[in-house]
């Protein structure tokens, strides 16, 4: 790549095809422009490789030069990573989040580890499709099927282990997700072109990410990655409204870091969070190995790290509401979670109550009902119950109002039941007509979850009281149908405007609503 520095207009935000056209990625790799690192790869077919826009090697000839949507897309083309930028790793392309269609939520479900549970299959029966039609269906919009993209994924979490962790090599095959050390090295030959222990020694040259960004020995902590993210972020603002909203014995956050507990598909978990410049100190302790993947991701899904700032504040920074708001923190970002139906429960818990009251109530559930960890930390020491235990409980024994309880344990048993699903891969239409079935349950209530659970960067809660009190904050009208005309300028990320909004309102005097507790 070169050193030119020509400016380059990001990926804008309506933009609604994977790739913007090849004129743009062209210059995006001649400019060495960040911004596109994961929206975009670049495969040099002269020399095999595939790298990010950002590679500050030397610019290919531009008949050499082709892009794709996905890593996977590249290696199933024939070229192999370069070893120099490290295109695997890249952020993870804001697309997936933004659609709301199929083949948007194939993603998520695929980068949730959910081929390697429940195979190919498992994710054409969560989306109603056959396996046919989905590989049809992904292989005509980034160039790959399902199989490529959790290969690929594979590939890219065996990669970090065995250059960041001191874990054996058939360990690393098992947290990975492969089926067999076999494939495992079948795997990083072709896609690396070097074996696992080639891969290994080069950590001494390639220094990545190790121990020494959460402190102590591996053996005492945990695995320690680093989790990459677009600037700017705002870390302390993520801090700060997890922490105003942290349930006791299941997260906290102390000296600048977010501890929690994470209920996995094969166990348990703890996670600590440290923002720092350019990624997310991340320290995990696993039950189990093959659920590491998962809570990598389920983590990114929590601090927003996929999300493009720069298209977020092309959409707000120019409107006369809100601009003044996103440039002050261009780094804001929507606050996800790690677990659908643990946030559905928590946003009934904290109707019409304070945060400091909702925080209460989830700390007495979680001591009443959560699950003891085999790790725990200091200030982490359950698991927030899931749903088929709380959907089991008497609602009068629990400690609350007898409609909020009924509410929760309805909720609970249609989520045991697999008739409600809260995950990346849910229709998110289809979900929030679900949610307003379930009696005590309304429209703030499931917009809030489609904001967090469902990850919508275009979800809006009109009803709430906060977003009418900040409104009016800034001399506009905050009635419902006013925000609504007023939001749709902010298309397709109204939920940034709400997190801006939210922040605006607690940062200054005035009392904040309850129906903000959740």
């Amino acid at each position: 790549m070169s050193d030119s520095r020509q400016t380059v207009c990001p990926v804008r935000a309506r933009v609604r095809v994977v790739l913007p056209d090849d004129d743009t990625c062209w210059r995006a790799a001649q400019a060495e422009d960040p911004r596109f690192d994961g929206w975009i790869f670049v495969g040099v077919t002269s020399t095999g490789i595939y790298c990010r826009p950002s590679c500050p090697a030397r610019t290919p000839k531009r008949e050499n030069v082709r892009f794709f949507s996905t890593a996977a897309a590249a290696q199933a083309a024939g070229l192999r990573a370069c070893r120099r930028c490290r295109p695997d790793a890249s952020p993870g392309s804001p697309e997936w989040d933004r659609r709301g269609d199929a083949v948007g939520r194939a993603m998520r479900l695929i980068a949730d580890g959910v081929v390697d549970r429940e195979g190919v299959g498992g994710v054409a029966a969560r989306l109603g499709y056959t396996e046919r039609h989905l590989h049809r269906l992904l292989a005509g919009v980034v160039g790959v099927g399902p199989l490529g993209l959790a290969r690929a994924q594979r590939a890219q979490t065996a990669r970090i282990l065995l250059q960041t962790t001191l874990m054996g090599i058939a360990e690393v095959a098992l947290a990975a997700g492969f089926g067999s050390v076999r494939q495992f090295n079948a795997t990083i030959r072709e896609v690396f072109a070097m074996s696992p222990t080639e891969l290994r020694s080069r950590v001494r040259r390639e220094p990545d990410i190790g121990a020494a960004d959460a402190g102590g020995s591996e053996a005492e902590a945990g695995v320690a990655l680093r989790l990459p993210y677009r600037s700017p972020l705002d870390g302390p603002g993520l801090l700060d409204y997890l922490a105003r909203r942290a349930v006791p014995g299941v997260e906290c956050v102390r000296d600048g870091v977010y501890a929690r507990s994470l209920r996995l598909p094969h166990g348990n978990a703890t996670v600590q969070l440290r923002p720092a410049d350019g990624h997310i100190g991340a320290r995990f302790a696993v039950d189990d190995p093959r659920d590491l993947a998962t809570a990598v991701q389920r983590c990114r899904a929590l601090l927003d790290l996929d999300s493009d700032p720069v298209a977020v504040t092309d959409t707000l920074g120019a409107d006369p509401a809100l601009g003044p708001l996103r440039r002050g923190a261009p780094g804001m970002r929507v606050p996800g979670t790690v677990d659908g139906p643990e946030l559905a429960i928590r946003a009934v818990l904290g109707q019409q109550v304070s945060l400091a009251a909702a925080a209460t109530a989830g700390g007495r559930l979680v001591a009443g009902h959560g699950e003891p960890l085999r790790h725990p930390l200091d200030g982490v020491s359950h698991a927030f119950p899931g749903p088929e235990r709380l959907a089991a409980l008497d609602p009068g024994s629990l400690p609350m109002p007898r409609s909020r309880a009924r509410a929760l344990t309805a909720l609970a048993a249609r989520l045991a039941a697999g008739e409600l699903t809260l995950d990346g891969g849910a229709d998110r239409d289809e979900a929030r007509r679900r949610l307003l079935d379930v009696p005590g349950v309304g429209p703030w209530t499931a917009d809030y979850v489609a904001m967090r659970a469902l990850r919508d960067p275009d979800a809006f809660l009109p009803t709430d009281l906060g977003i009418r009190h900040a409104l009016q904050r800034r001399g506009l009208d905050g009635r419902l149908a006013a925000a609504e005309r007023l939001s749709s300028a902010w298309r397709p990320y109204r939920a940034y405007a709400v997190i801006h909004l939210w922040a605006d309102l607690a940062a200054s005097a005035a009392p904040a609503p309850a129906v903000l507790a959740a």
